[in-house]
């Protein structure tokens, strides 16, 4: 191989030297051209050999080096693998060794751990919280802890649960922040009832806590009913000691959630639609027609008695305007006299019975709305159940509110109406019985005289 290649570059310098041959002065001058470059090249042929054998040797070391660092990592391996295996075996006896010292204490502390985690609920978000945060931090480690929990431990988890005890009897008074119902925040005085409601004026407040680091007390978007919240006043300014009234949450917020949701009487009318509102203006309309013929015949009634006890007749009462008829014919016989009588009694009947017919016709009216809108109220049901479904019974909820209400809402028209004009009837047919009882009087007397 190194013989061809010493080879080649001599043909390659014989080359070389033709080609200076061609541009030399002298034979001589080619000669030593030759000569000089046959040097050269031996030069660098040896120098060439050498760094091919250095390159060698160096990769020879590198190979022998790479294969004892294999073969330390190799040995430190399997000392690696052998000492594992000596802690896993180590590991497994002390895991025994402290079951067999622990016993019945593992299945106590088991317990303990259970009842901690418990308590981070309850205390989380129980109203104390809101008054003292940050309580629920000892319970928090005990339920999270790995080994055997501490004596120090165990007396600060007794602590904490006869301190939940023992302020959820209590109602305490205390300064904080609110969110309210606009979404702002105001410094406020708070009222706590136990661990039962939350309440700042005539307010109620409700703990909210949207994720274990953060936790703040904001106002219902929805306040119950005037009455509750008069209650919830009347605690917040008693003063200390003082017994007052007020309603309190057994359910820690159930009840007052669903209380809140409940619909007040405007939003109930509201349910009813057109028909409702319908029926409500029918129905004040038929009431105050009734009142206004109620005090017109009570005015009558107090002009007939005055007249019973009056010798001269008055024409500002219906009696007084039949004495006058009965005055200007004494002179005729008892028959003329009776049917002059019975036609004043004729002219004042109308005006004594005037309206009767509209508050019973309006009494009438009533519950057919109230029928109307059950059916609407049905249809419109009936026809979410068609594009819905009747899986969300949400969806169903507006026919059937304004079904019932409008139903609700005619009877609550039509029974007071049906009361009224039975009043009203009553006392018109009274004062008319008292007008022909007088009149039958008269004519009595007449026909005495007469024979």
């Amino acid at each position: 191989m190194r013989k061809s290649i010493v080879i080649a570059f001599a043909a390659i310098g014989v080359l070389l030297s033709v080609n200076a041959a061609t541009a030399a002065d002298s034979l001589d001058q080619l000669l030593q051209e030759v000569k000089k470059a046959r040097t050269e090249m031996s030069a660098q042929n040896k120098e060439r050999e050498a760094r091919f054998q250095r390159e060698r040797d160096n990769q020879r070391a590198l190979l022998r080096e790479a294969q004892q660092e294999l073969d330390r990592e190799e040995k430190r391996s399997d000392a690696l693998t052998s000492q594992f295996n000596s802690n896993e075996q180590q590991l497994s006896e002390m895991s025994e060794n402290l079951r067999v010292q622990v016993g019945n204490f593992g299945e106590m502390f088991g317990v303990v751990r259970q009842v901690a985690g418990d308590t981070v609920g309850v205390v989380r978000s129980s109203l104390v919280s809101a008054q003292y945060p940050e309580r629920d931090e000892v319970a928090k480690r005990l339920a999270e802890i790995k080994g055997l929990p501490s004596i120090a431990d165990l007396d600060a988890l007794r602590i904490l649960l006869f301190e939940e005890m023992v302020e959820s009897g209590k109602v305490t008074r205390f300064d904080s922040t609110i969110v309210t119902a606009d979404g702002n925040t105001e410094p406020a005085q708070v009222v706590r009832v136990g661990v039962h409601n939350l309440i700042t004026g005539d307010r109620f407040l409700k703990y909210n806590i949207e994720d274990p680091t953060r936790s703040f007390i904001e106002e219902l978007a929805r306040q119950p009913q005037k009455r509750f919240r008069a209650l919830a006043l009347n605690l917040f300014d008693a003063s200390p000691g003082e017994v007052v009234a007020s309603a309190v949450d057994p359910s820690r917020g159930s009840l007052l959630g669903l209380l809140i949701q409940a619909p007040s009487l405007q939003e109930r009318i509201d349910q009813g639609g057109v028909i409702g509102y319908v029926t409500i203006v029918l129905g004040i309309i038929g009431a105050l027609i009734a009142l206004w013929r109620l005090l017109y015949l009570s005015g009558v009634g107090a002009g007939i008695r005055k007249q019973l006890k009056s010798e001269t007749a008055s024409e500002k009462n219906p009696l007084g305007r039949i004495l006058k008829v009965y005055d200007e014919n004494s002179s005729a016989d008892t028959e003329t006299l009776e049917l002059k009588l019975d036609e004043a009694i004729l002219r004042e009947a109308p005006s004594l019975e005037k309206w009767q017919g509209a508050i019973k016709v309006l009494a009438a009216v009533a519950p057919l709305l109230g029928l109307l809108g059950t059916v609407t109220g049905m249809i419109a049901t009936f026809q979410a159940i068609t594009l819905f479904g009747t899986g969300d019974p949400k969806l169903m909820a507006g026919g059937i509110s304004q079904a019932l209400v409008t139903t609700v809402l005619g009877l609550c028209v039509a029974i007071p109406l049906v009361l009224m004009h039975s009043w009203v009837a009553g006392r018109s047919r009274a004062l008319i019985e008292i007008l022909e009882e007088q009149t039958a009087g008269i004519i009595a007397r007449k026909a005495e005289s007469d024979r």
